[in-house]
């Protein structure tokens, strides 16, 4: 059960990391947006998209090593 939590947490992680990524491109979102065509916006998303892809990593490990020992 715990590692499918962190794998969804780490799924909404990379989602998020996306949209804020495109909003730093003037892809997505309002134009009133402090991050909409913000260059450091497109640097954050990408960071924000490696964390919750390391999370979901840790996720599938502790999900195989469960099945190792079971």
């Amino acid at each position: 059960m715990i590692p499918n939590s962190i794998i969804a947490s780490g799924v909404v992680i990379v989602i998020l990391g996306l949209i804020f990524h495109l909003q730093g491109q003037s892809v997505v979102g309002p134009e009133s947006s402090f991050m909409y065509s913000n260059p450091d916006w497109i640097t954050y998303g990408i960071q924000i998209i490696i964390v919750g892809l390391v999370i979901i990593a840790f996720g599938i490990i502790i999900r195989v090593l469960r099945r190792i020992n079971s």
